[in-house]
């Protein structure tokens, strides 16, 4: 379970105000830090905490004119402060305050992710109780396979959720690196001490070896992470619009009352959610790649990567969370139809048992090769024909016949047979 507490909605993480309180977080950290070690006044550093503050706007105001956005929120900060405020950014190089801010907000937007990702995993966990014997159709190819169940589709959708939570909790401390080590990453005019207090203060470790930035792997890695998630989240929505195909319909995202599907046509109703996911998905495979563009970096630094994150982190992590409300709500809501998942099973009169009868005809002494050529007649025979019927087929067939008695012959048709080992992945997902 992912233990909750108080954040703001992700959108608020990701504004403005939010940023430069993170950034305010860390030069205060850091202030504290020098003072413990007597770097700076205690006082002053009392003074700090108790003046600074900042105003988006006026920040943005300064920055027009000095065209850096760190020289604008320090020059803004320091008219809130006074003197104390030249104790601020002692030694520090942007990129210190900038880099370590960041973590503090990608840290709090996967806390909101694994807490959303729980909600999932609660709601898939509850329909694949519902539906641990649901028998339907498995399909391979897009084509009738064999039997299975509703709730082992989903127990394969709750193991691909679980996967992902694991990842994202491992991703959470590997993003949880900060910097203080001045220009190009040398300590040359800030003590290691400072940034090891500042970020033990701020809930983070210092990076191992940075440059003038933390490298972009770990950044692109996060956004890579959240792609999978993406996918995975692609791949369950994938399945449903499969699944609501009007020749299938097996499945079906809930209509609401006066929703509408079509402009043109009063009879659709379309999974339109599904497709949105679909689309969203794609959004943020795309962020994975200009995440991984911004790994390679002039030398110490350049800011070819500010841009890029500018953008990609922002919406990576609004639309990640977003498709995780969306798929929650979708999954509780989910319109289930057992009768038109037996109706699909039985088309063609069972073509879906050929395995079994085969099987079946092999133990009673027939040679696979032979028992493969009279069941695949049989098969091809009921295939795609209105009053095709493969149960009545084989039941006709001397070769069968022969060899196996009616009772043996229906006993092939039972699904039953199918579920009985499905208990031992629903133990392993503990549902």
């Amino acid at each position: 379970m992912i233990e909750r507490y108080t954040l703001p909605e992700m959108g608020a993480l990701w504004t403005e105000a939010y940023k430069l309180k993170t950034w305010l977080d860390v030069e205060i950290a850091v202030c504290e830090a020098q003072a413990e070690l007597g770097y700076i006044p205690t006082d002053a550093v009392e003074e700090i905490k108790a003046k600074a503050n900042f105003d988006p706007q006026r920040v943005l105001e300064i920055e027009a004119e000095v065209r850096h956005d760190m020289i604008a929120f320090l020059t803004n900060v320091n008219e809130y402060v006074g003197d104390a405020g030249r104790y601020i950014h002692l030694g520090l190089t942007s990129s210190d305050v900038l880099d370590t801010a960041l973590a503090l907000q990608l840290i709090a937007s996967l806390d909101l992710i694994l807490q959303q990702l729980e909600d999932l995993s609660q709601a898939v966990r509850y329909q694949a109780q519902q539906h641990r014997y649901t028998v339907m159709v498995g399909r391979s190819h897009g084509i009738h396979a064999e039997p299975i169940t509703f709730g082992f589709k989903l127990a394969g959708w709750l193991a691909e959720i679980f996967r992902g939570r694991d990842r994202l909790v491992r991703l959470r401390d590997t993003i949880s690196v900060g910097k203080i080590s001045g220009a190009v990453g040398t300590y040359a005019n800030v003590d290691p001490r400072i940034e090891a207090i500042a970020c033990q203060k701020l809930g983070l470790k210092p990076d191992t070896a940075s440059t003038q930035v933390i490298s972009r792997d770990i950044h692109a890695e996060y956004v890579q992470q959240l792609a999978l998630l993406g996918a995975s989240l692609e791949r369950f929505a994938v399945e449903i619009r499969n699944l609501q195909r009007t020749d299938v319909l097996e499945v079906e995202e809930y209509f609401s009352k006066g929703q509408k599907g079509s402009s043109a046509m009063p009879h659709k109703r379309n999974p339109i959610r599904s497709e949105r996911l679909t689309g969203m998905a794609r959004i943020i495979r795309g962020h994975a790649v200009a995440a991984l563009e911004n790994v390679a970096l002039w030398h110490e630094r350049d800011i070819s990567h500010s841009s890029v994150e500018r953008v990609v982190f922002p919406d990576s992590c609004i639309l990640t969370h977003f498709m995780l409300k969306e798929m929650t709500d979708l999954v509780k809501n989910l319109l289930v139809y057992p009768k038109n998942m037996q109706r699909n099973m039985n088309v063609y009169g069972g073509v879906i048992f050929s395995q079994r009868v085969m099987l079946t005809l092999v133990e009673k002494g027939m040679s696979r090769e032979d028992a493969y050529k009279v069941v695949q007649g049989c098969a091809h025979q009921a295939w795609n024909k209105i009053d095709g019927n493969f149960q009545a087929l084989i039941t006709q067939d001397p070769q069968v016949t022969q060899l196996l008695s009616t009772e043996e012959i229906a006993s092939c048709f039972d699904p039953q047979h199918h579920l009985k080992n499905l208990d031992h992945i629903y133990q392993r997902l503990d549902i």
